[in-house]
């Protein structure tokens, strides 16, 4: 028998021998360290259940496993994990206790090489969570990551890749962190993690190449937000209630080549913010087939922002459909494409021949929305007889009416059919037709609310030619 097999196995004796005595006393992370030297390189080691306390520095690579027993606490100092060997792997623990002070920003776990895996681990009281330094090829996966009760501006972030190519990060559940955040890290993919709570769930800045399907983003400032990257394709994503200062729940700044399909944003402030994307004159930029509903404001965009493509998506009951952001027009967008444009629930017009196309362009007009853009703190007045004042002034004196902030030529008069994440684990898809009846059933039920209640009387908007019926603010 090779020494590192019989190593092992006098490990695995040793944890029977401990679980059957119920020894786990809290004893030193130097028990760990000399498992390790005794095995030697490559082993995999089943640590004995307790509480070890210290930090752990691993110099060689082996596997690690918890088996969901061990803690591994840093006491308050430092980081707890430090792992400087490539095809290392750590499972199955509870890992907690970092320090606090951003100076060093101390984590949970960080590694300097790759590849490694870290999966099924609890992280909690630790600044950072986990951080990869030029570790290529690893897996982060199935890990729950707490941060320390900081205000938003002091915590670490949840996972953290610095130039760490190829790398993948899945069904990892996050709460309460600044960031998940990807610098100079290409060709990744992020996939089923849930993050709540936190101020960006996920962020990128020059990370190119990357996948981002299957995330539940909910709650934090921002939902997702990339900055010059390229080739990234997000695909499936819910991206709920993100209202920070900023609210995006999918920004973009100086990006090409980027594709968002068959997203959900619900209750955003914003729902897509796009800045200057693409970025290059030869470059493009697709949203299609999104679910785009109840923010307060489904679309914003630059006047500078070009080339982008917005077809098949269902902008529904959103306080502001489509804006420019400063004011200006959308024009050097598609908002459709091969004969389809997108489901405006504003859209006042007609199908006469039912092909589910409108008979004329959605092509928004309103004046108060246009000083709106130019002056944000106008928005006290939304839904006030002031904007209806200014809207019927417009009407009145039509050299005062603004252009059209953007022209969608063939705006669908039937919601599309989407392929969207499902928010329950336990529903995959749901065909869009029952979603967007669902939601648009509960827009009605809130009208019919409104127009019950006496305190807010239905008027008639003059922008949409279709009544509107104010809400308080």
């Amino acid at each position: 028998m090779k020494r590192t097999s019989f190593i092992s196995v006098i490990i695995v004796l040793t944890v029977a021998a401990l679980c059957a005595s119920g020894k786990t006393q809290a004893q030193s992370m130097d028990a760990i360290k000399a498992m390790i030297e005794a095995a030697g390189p490559d082993a995999a080691i089943i640590v004995p259940p307790g509480i070890y306390q210290g930090h752990l520095i691993i110099t060689s690579p082996v596997t690690l496993d918890g088996q969901g027993l061990v803690t591994l606490d840093g006491g308050g100092e430092g980081t707890v994990v430090e792992i400087h060997a490539a095809n290392t792997t750590i499972r199955g623990f509870t890992i907690m206790g970092s320090g606090s002070s951003v100076n060093r920003e101390p984590a949970g776990l960080r590694a300097f090489d790759g590849p490694v895996i870290i999966e099924n681990n609890n992280f909690k009281e630790v600044l950072f969570g986990i951080d990869l330094r030029q570790a290529p090829d690893s897996i982060i996966r199935d890990n729950i990551i707490s941060g320390m009760d900081l205000k938003l501006g002091r915590r670490g972030d949840g996972i953290r890749l610095w130039w760490s190519h190829n790398c993948k990060v899945e069904r990892n559940r996050i709460n309460a962190v600044r960031d998940m955040v990807f610098w100079y890290s290409e060709d990744l993919t992020v996939s089923e993690n849930h993050v709540s709570n936190s101020r960006y769930g996920l962020h990128f800045m020059y990370s190119h190449n990357t996948t981002l399907k299957n995330n539940y983003l909910t709650a934090n400032s921002v939902g997702v937000y990339l900055m010059y990257s390229n080739n990234i394709n997000m695909l499936h994503n819910n991206i709920v209630n993100n209202r920070g200062s900023s609210g995006y729940g999918i920004g973009l700044k100086d990006c090409d080549a980027i594709s968002v399909e068959n997203n959900t944003l619900l209750a955003n402030r914003v729902g897509i913010y796009i800045d200057n994307s693409p970025s290059s004159v030869d470059s493009w930029g697709l949203v299609e087939s999104n679910m785009v509903a109840f923010n307060e404001i489904g679309l914003l965009a630059t006047p500078i922002t070009h080339d982008n493509v917005i077809t098949n998506n269902a902008f529904v009951e959103n306080d502001e459909q489509v804006t420019a952001h400063g004011g200006g027009q959308l024009s050097k967008n598609e908002f459709s494409k091969d004969g389809i444009g997108n489901f405006w629930s504003t859209y006042a017009g007609f199908d006469r021949d039912n092909d589910g196309i409108g008979d004329f362009p959605h092509e928004p007009r309103s004046l108060f929305r246009s000083l709106l853009a130019r002056e944000p703190n106008l928005r006290i007045f939304l839904h006030s007889p002031a904007q209806q004042a200014i809207e019927l002034t417009a009407r009145a004196f039509p050299e005062l009416r603004p252009d059209p902030i953007f022209v969608d030529p063939a705006p669908l008069t039937r919601p599309p059919k989407l392929d969207l994440l499902a928010s329950s684990n336990t529903v995959k898809r749901l065909p869009m037709s029952v979603l967007s009846i669902g939601l648009l059933s509960i827009a009605g039920l809130g009208g019919w609310l409104l127009a019950h209640e006496p305190r807010f009387p239905a008027v008639v908007s003059s922008t949409e030619g279709k009544p509107s019926r104010r809400v308080p603010i």
